[in-house]
């Protein structure tokens, strides 16, 4: 798919993996709106890059996906690319009692029900275009579940079933024209990974060139870095998958 001079919407877009992502599409000559709580990132994030406007919205307060809705239908109609990126993440303990349950229903709200209450709400704008895309951004633990973030991994495996599921459905119906990506990283050096681990992940700009590859090679299913031999592992052995795993939570070489 062509990448340039399109209009792409990318939730959590005003730092980390969204800002690179934009500045990347930004790059290309393309028309990017950012959308995010905090108004002060996203600003920031505006002004620094070319041609990007931002939204001030919650993905999972339903009043506010109206107001997002709303302003694409009226503001940019040729919206070509959605990109779900907006994400939760708790590290916790499964057996450690009732609690988690507020953490993991948050986690549950933001990384699956909020992606699919947006993508539904704009697939009617998505296949008026000659070409357009979803992409989600789900994690190598959609593959195989961490004990460190296991809440955060189950939100993650839904959103990939619902990512195969969409495109399952769309090529049924014969919509040729909205492609469905997933994009899975590693561990990446993030805020939101401050507390498993992330300085020893990846950089957010190794995700949003591989996103791009992706979207450019019609590779729909990204697998950045190490993902590769998560997903080899586990379907080539679930147990060696498992281990590597385990080894990476404790900053032990995956080799």
């Amino acid at each position: 798919m062509n990448s340039t001079n399109k209009t792409v919407l990318i939730t959590g877009g005003g730092s980390r993996i969204g800002f690179q992502t934009a500045k990347l599409f930004s790059g290309k000559g393309s028309k990017v709106i950012i959308v995010g709580r905090n108004e002060a990132k996203l600003q920031a994030a505006a002004k620094e890059l070319n041609n990007v406007d931002y939204f001030v919205a919650d993905v999972t307060n339903e009043a506010d996906v109206d107001r997002i809705v709303e302003h694409i239908q009226s503001n940019y109609p040729s919206l070509d690319v959605l990109i779900n990126n907006a994400a939760a993440k708790f590290v916790n303990r499964v057996g450690s009692g009732a609690a988690i349950r507020l953490e993991a229903a948050e986690e549950m709200n933001t990384n699956y029900i909020s992606v699919i209450n947006l993508t539904e709400r704009l697939l009617p704008i998505l296949k008026q275009q000659q070409e357009s895309a979803v992409i989600n951004i789900t994690t190598a633990v959609a593959l195989v579940p961490s004990t460190i973030i296991p809440t955060y991994s189950a939100s993650k495996a839904a959103l990939r079933s619902y990512t195969q599921a969409l495109r399952f459905t769309l090529e049924l119906d014969g919509v040729k024209n909205v492609k469905v990506f997933e994009v899975l990283p590693p561990l990446v050096n993030t805020e939101l990974s401050k507390d498993n681990g992330g300085e020893r992940g990846i950089a957010p700009e190794e995700v949003a060139n591989d996103l791009l590859a992706g979207l450019e090679n019609d590779n729909l299913e990204v697998r950045v870095s190490v993902t590769e031999g998560f997903y080899q592992a586990f379907f080539g052995n679930s147990a060696n998958a498992i281990v590597a795993l385990y080894k990476a939570e404790r900053g032990e070489s995956f080799n």
